[in-house]
């Protein structure tokens, strides 16, 4: 990108900033990072130019001023969750809305592929499950594979295994859509033929009312890893007015922070499959209250509040 134009996008925010007290230490972080963000690219780009040297004071001074307030430092961990972790989901609400439609997608293929070719459930879920499944549906206990093992090594193996997934979802992101889409293709046939599967034998309200319990944290979490994936392969294949370099270095860094941000949900899914999925004869009502609020939750956090997080920051920082 030629120095006018770096300028031109980015002057009046630079002006703002210089010019107007941040409000709240939120919103001072907020501009320290933007401001990182744009000298780093200066002086990789203009490192001897007036823009650099500007930026440099600039940002030294929000430098001493993130110091001097010690409030901001000790709430640094609250600062991301309520405000890092919102506003980079908005800035990629449309990468994570594909991940999203490309798993739907696959999902809605596996249990067509499962309606149309009965060995296909075998193919995907392995014979031993099916074979498993189909006894306790007999007895009378669709559900009964969650009740086996020890609830803390399962709670520690799942969680552990669903975030080496979302970490492989992501770090697949350097095959260019190839290596994400492939896991998304996988897990999403996946749910698909499993749900199926259950539906053909006449169990699908107990599993959906058992399953979802942890799985609508979990399968959202990894829909949102692969997300992040795409993020960074986005990166690579449209590095619009950046370097290609550069273009990779900022979404790599957005999709890890998007991933790491997923690490809770995927604990707090654990804990669930681990304590409280094995328990299917609990009632109706703590079933849906469950499956309900962490729907709620993923609904509220990754799309309405970050959306109006960033309305407000473009009310507060308008382009002119």
């Amino acid at each position: 990108m030629r120095e006018v134009i770096f300028l031109r996008q980015n002057q009046a925010k630079w002006q703002q900033y210089e010019n107007t007290p941040a409000r709240t230490p939120d919103e001072l972080a907020n501009r320290f990072i933007e401001l990182t963000d744009d000298l780093s690219y200066a002086r990789t780009f203009y490192p001897d130019s007036s823009t650099t040297a500007y930026l440099n004071t600039l940002t030294g001074k929000l430098h001493q001023a993130l110091y001097k307030n010690k409030s901001l430092e000790q709430g640094r961990f609250v600062h991301f969750w309520r405000r890092e972790l919102p506003l980079l989901v908005a800035r990629h609400h449309g990468t994570l809305a594909i991940a999203l439609l490309f798993f739907t997608l696959c999902t809605a293929l596996g249990a067509l592929s499962a309606a149309l070719d009965d060995s296909f459930v075998r193919v995907v879920l392995g014979d031993e499950y099916v074979n498993q499944t189909l006894a306790n549906i007999e007895r009378g206990d669709p559900m009964a594979v969650y009740k086996g093992g020890n609830e803390s090594v399962m709670f520690l193996y799942i969680t552990l295994n669903n975030i080496k997934v979302s970490l492989l979802a992501f770090a697949s992101g350097l095959l260019p859509g190839l290596g994400t889409g492939t896991i998304l293709f996988r897990n999403g046939m996946m749910l698909g033929s499993f749900q199926y599967f259950f539906y053909q034998k006449g169990v699908l309200l107990p599993s959906l009312l058992t399953i979802w319990i942890h799985g609508t944290l979990e399968i959202s979490a990894i829909v949102l890893a692969g997300g992040a994936g795409l993020v960074m392969s986005r990166g690579i294949l449209f590095p619009g007015t950046y370097a290609r370099r550069e273009s990779f270095r900022r979404a790599a860094r957005d999709g890890m922070r998007l991933v790491l941000g997923l690490v809770p949900i995927f604990i707090l899914a654990g804990f669930l499959e681990g304590f409280v999925t094995r328990h299917t004869e609990m009632p109706l009502a703590a079933s849906l209250l469950i499956i309900g609020s962490s729907a709620g939750f993923i609904i509220w956090y990754f799309i309405l509040y970050p959306r109006r997080l960033r309305q407000r920051q473009a009310a507060a920082f308008p382009v002119f």
